[in-house]
């Protein structure tokens, strides 16, 4: 009789994703708070023979990889791979997949919420009436921005991007995309967006909006030289990457009056924001809660469980990262 695959969840997932696990494999799971320690995970893997892990937030190294002699298979419970040692894991012939498909209209949905909620001052609003200080209406209390029949840019048009683009549109906005590649014309006229330069884009929008992957050419890609390009009135949006935005420039601007306001989820040093950032009143800082519902949590864990049942199957996952391990012939 032929043992279960042994597999390690380093998250606390909903328990119908570990029965699913379960039912093909023997399966262990990390309850604790937060991130689960990297030298705790290696050390795990390499008592307990761990084949295959689904995996959210623990980097994977080639010190992990090293430790983890069994490993045939890793399933990310996110997109985003940057914490990711790909070419050790191809060198170890180890597949990777991602969640891709399973949080993109969910984080589109706190991104726009961010633009609402810097525009109209939400927060402030809310923080203006708990501390007791509406005594009575008033012509200019807490005016905001319009958001209606304004210019959105979003620079990255994947998945995430497209569907910022399908909420804006149902705001009669005019929308702009810089992207890596143009999208097809079909898609920019189902979502009405233009292309445009990240120049133009950034000079012509209300509202400025990141979803791109942290890479080495998107690492600090909005400095003080893109924020000068901006209008003062403008807004920017960061639902991607904390390390796409240099914090520093953006505190500086912000303090200037050289930019309206900012709503971000994602930072360069999580947990951490920028001091300067904090006591801004223009700002909304939420903890990286993008993909942060039951649903959509639930539905990347599930994602990244399939994926997994089929490496360990010796099948290709259909969110693969490194086609290549599996050699030019193999599906």
């Amino acid at each position: 009789m032929t043992s279960k695959p042994r597999v390690f969840v380093t998250a606390p997932v909903n328990p119908s994703v570990l029965d699913f696990l379960r039912a093909r494999c023997e399966v262990q799971n990390y309850d604790g708070e937060g991130i689960m320690p990297s030298s705790e995970l290696a050390q795990i893997c390499h008592e307990r023979e761990i084949e295959g892990l689904v995996l959210i937030g623990v980097p994977v190294t080639a010190e992990l990889l090293e430790e983890a002699k069994k490993l045939r298979a890793i399933a990310l419970m996110s997109v985003g791979y940057d914490n990711v040692d790909l070419p050790a894991c191809t060198a170890r012939r180890i597949p990777i997949s991602n969640s891709r498909g399973s949080l993109e209209e969910t984080t589109a949905d706190l991104a726009f919420a961010l633009i609402l909620a810097v525009a109209r001052r939400v927060v402030e609003a809310d923080r203006f009436m708990r501390e007791g200080q509406w005594t009575r209406w008033r012509w200019n209390t807490l005016w905001g921005a319009d958001v209606y029949g304004k210019t959105l840019g979003i620079i990255g048009m994947g998945n995430i991007g497209q569907a910022v683009a399908r909420r804006a549109h149902g705001f009669s906005m005019r929308i702009l995309y810089s992207n890596l590649q143009r999208v097809a014309e079909s898609v920019e006229r189902g979502l009405g967006a233009e292309y445009a330069t990240r120049e133009t884009l950034l000079r012509e929008s209300d509202f400025v909006s990141l979803h791109v992957p942290l890479t080495p050419q998107t690492e600090r890609m909005i400095t003080a030289r893109e924020i000068s390009l901006m209008k003062p009135s403008a807004f920017l949006i960061n639902t991607a990457r904390g390390r796409v935005v240099d914090e520093e420039a953006l505190v500086q601007a912000l303090k200037a009056g050289r930019l309206a306001g900012a709503g971000l989820d994602v930072f360069e040093r999580e947990p951490r924001p920028h001091p300067g950032l904090l006591p801004l009143e223009n700002v909304v800082l939420l903890p990286h809660i993008g993909s942060g519902t039951e649903e959509c949590r639930t539905r990347m864990a599930m994602v990244a469980a399939r994926n997994l049942l089929a490496a360990l199957d010796g099948g290709r996952p259909p969110n693969i990262l490194n086609p290549e391990v599996f050699g030019p012939d193999r599906s």
